[in-house]
């Protein structure tokens, strides 16, 4: 199973060419949903450990109004680790800024086992009300038990999330992709997952995998929390700018606000989320 971080678009680098107002409108204008433009940045990632505030700058141009981090502690490898120098009400600043905000961060598994108290302070420092995990890390060809045991222990983690007024989100990534008895994983986890304590973050590319983001939005109305948006060429089975390709973004939008999401990040190379932008401030759902 190819996971979101191998089937990405290598990330491209280089300057926006969008000028500085489009990080200045007002967010209201912001389509679809009058939600803020918002980006992942785990593609930019090689740009952010060479140069934080200028990658920040080059988001702000292109139209992004919210940004998703990754956790410094539980992605050191994958370009993030530069940012540990930083103090979380530094990170605040220096991304506000650029004229941006930042409310949800990926962390990985490991780094909420060994000390979830100090990160749940760290993105309370920066503002944010989001903690999300790209996949809870279970084998690739799990037992029910497995997965229980997945699930019970993500209950505990959103739990002590809540107590910090942070709400805890779970991403789909190899793990809930799997299968057990003839049922996707994905699915059995929103049976076993608190969903006071837990909410979802749907990962649009899946449906290269079957997993079709409106028809989870409706099937599980108020589980989720935010979605990472890609577009999707069917014919070419490839990851295009958000616009291009075959998906129903209206119809997507449209279910996102029975399954409750409250914001989205696009994730793609740099150059199909700067694409992606012109759209996205159009659409009207």
């Amino acid at each position: 199973m190819i996971s979101r971080r191998e089937a990405l678009v290598r990330t491209a680098t280089g300057f926006g060419a969008a000028g500085w107002l489009a990080a200045l409108a007002p967010e209201v204008e912001a389509n679809p949903l009058g939600l803020p433009i918002g980006c992942q940045t785990y593609p930019v990632r090689e740009m952010i450990a060479k140069d934080f505030p200028g990658t920040l700058k080059t988001l702000a141009d292109a139209g992004f109004q919210r940004i998703e981090l990754c956790s410094p502690v539980g992605y050191t490898k994958a370009g993030f680790g530069d940012l540990v120098k930083y103090k979380g009400s530094e990170l605040k600043k220096i991304i506000g800024d650029h004229g941006l905000k930042c409310i949800s961060s990926h962390f990985s598994m490991k780094e909420l086992r060994e000390n979830q108290a100090d990160r749940i302070a760290w993105a309370k420092d920066i503002g944010m009300t989001q903690m999300m995990v790209a996949s809870l890390g279970g084998p690739k060809q799990p037992t029910m038990d497995d997965v229980k045991r997945a699930a019970d222990e993500y209950n505990k983690f959103g739990e002590q999330a809540a107590k910090a007024g942070i709400q805890q989100g779970l991403h789909n990534e190899g793990f809930e992709m799997s299968r057990v008895d003839g049922k996707r994983t994905y699915d059995i986890l929103f049976e076993l997952l608190d969903p006071k304590l837990v909410k979802f973050q749907f990962q649009v590319s899946t449906i290269s995998h079957g997993f079709d983001a409106a028809e989870y939005f409706n099937k599980y109305p108020g589980r989720f929390i935010s979605m990472h948006v890609q577009g999707w060429s069917s014919s070419e089975k490839k990851i295009v700018p958000v616009g291009q390709g075959d998906l129903d973004w209206k119809k997507i939008f449209t279910a996102a606000k029975v399954g409750g999401v409250k914001n989205y990040f696009v994730e793609m190379n740099l150059d199909f989320m700067k694409e992606s932008v012109p759209y996205l401030k159009k659409l009207k759902v």
